[in-house]
């Protein structure tokens, strides 16, 4: 493993474990050279279902996109690194364990959507009035009566 902060080859495993989840190994690493420690994760790689686009259009499940629209929703509420890597986790095992080799847009919004009314209501409203593209205040509205 290539240490992230010199490039050095050489990394020795200080510490492993489980991820609470169960899903993943942890492993602590530290550089032969320059001393520093990171965290490595390994997952099993499993097939994710491509994402079907409004326009028709095919691309992969990226966890990159996941995590950075569910960041922008999330900015400046106090949530942790944790919660929103568990509902990542949550909403892959649903896309997973749907058997589907392709699943629409919408069906990933609306996941994305029941993990953030879980996790914040504020960060809810702020995907849910983009997602669905509100055009008045009374669809707004509408929502935030809802939760």
């Amino acid at each position: 493993m290539r240490c992230p902060y010199c490039g050095h080859l050489e990394t020795t495993v200080v510490e492993t474990r489980e991820s609470d989840e169960g899903d993943a190994v942890r492993r602590r690493r530290r550089c032969g050279q320059c001393e520093k420690r990171f965290t490595t994760y390994e997952r099993a790689e499993l097939a994710m279902p491509a994402v079907v686009k409004k326009n028709g259009d095919r691309t992969e499940f990226s966890r990159a996109k996941l995590r950075a629209s569910m960041a922008l929703a999330l900015r400046k509420r106090n949530v942790s690194v944790d919660l929103v890597d568990a509902a990542i986790a949550s909403i892959e095992e649903k896309l997973l364990s749907s058997g589907s080799s392709e699943v629409g847009t919408a069906r990933v919004g609306e996941l994305v959507m029941r993990e953030l009314k879980r996790l914040d209501k504020v960060a809810y409203v702020r995907f849910a009035s983009v997602y669905r593209e509100f055009e008045d205040i009374e669809a707004f509205s509408k929502l935030i009566k809802e939760i």
